[in-house]
């Protein structure tokens, strides 16, 4: 009985340390020479939906996967105008551009299109359950009560670190910079993964 007893709590706690590594693996943000995750989701490109996938995207070049909290949101809105300016660099340097929030699609719908911040120049994705931030290790936080955009809407969905990752033709992830962590602006997201495409 003793013997059993043993084996039991053996059992239990290896299964206890294998899930707890496995959830620490998970919220570690990918690095530089990582495999980037591939995803296909709901995305919106001028105000109309379709189905985004990074693998065919990637089949055309470098593609920088840029996550953000909220259309029209202070930081957001500048860091979306800024790509619309200068996406025909990024496209002159073979690359995509492919922005990732929380936003469900109709919001996307009306962000993509707007003429003062995505401009109908590059496609913005949903995420709406934070499945494909985790893939990349970050945690989507909840949403906040109370929390209003610059349209006067209620913010009701949760919110994705600013992060962006520059991925290589073969999948691997050439760069990665956050606000949290790099404590750069928004903007300064565009104009270091302009500078890192144009590299390639």
């Amino acid at each position: 009985m003793f013997k059993k007893y043993n084996s039991l709590s053996f059992l239990t706690f290896s299964l206890l340390l294998l899930i707890t590594l496995s959830g620490f693996a998970q919220t570690a943000v990918l690095n530089k020479g990582d495999a980037a995750p591939v995803f296909s989701t709901h995305a919106s490109l001028a105000g109309s939906a379709f189905k985004f996938s990074l693998k065919k995207a990637l089949a055309k070049g470098p593609v920088v996967v840029y996550f953000y909290p909220s259309a029209y949101t202070g930081g957001c809105d500048a860091e979306a105008h800024a790509f619309a300016e200068l996406k025909e660099k990024f496209t002159a340097a073979g690359a995509t551009i492919i922005g990732v929030s929380a936003d469900d699609i109709q919001r996307l719908n009306k962000f993509s299109s707007d003429p003062l911040y995505c401009a109908g120049k590059f496609p913005v994705a949903s995420d709406a359950d934070g499945k494909i931030a985790a893939k990349y290790g970050l945690t989507m936080g909840a949403a906040r009560v109370g929390i209003k955009d610059a349209l006067g809407q209620d913010l009701t969905h949760g919110f994705i670190p600013r992060t962006t990752f520059v991925i290589g033709k073969d999948g691997k992830i050439i760069a990665v910079f956050s606000s949290e962590t790099d404590h750069i602006s928004p903007t300064e997201h565009v104009d270091k993964a302009l500078a890192i495409v144009k590299g390639l």
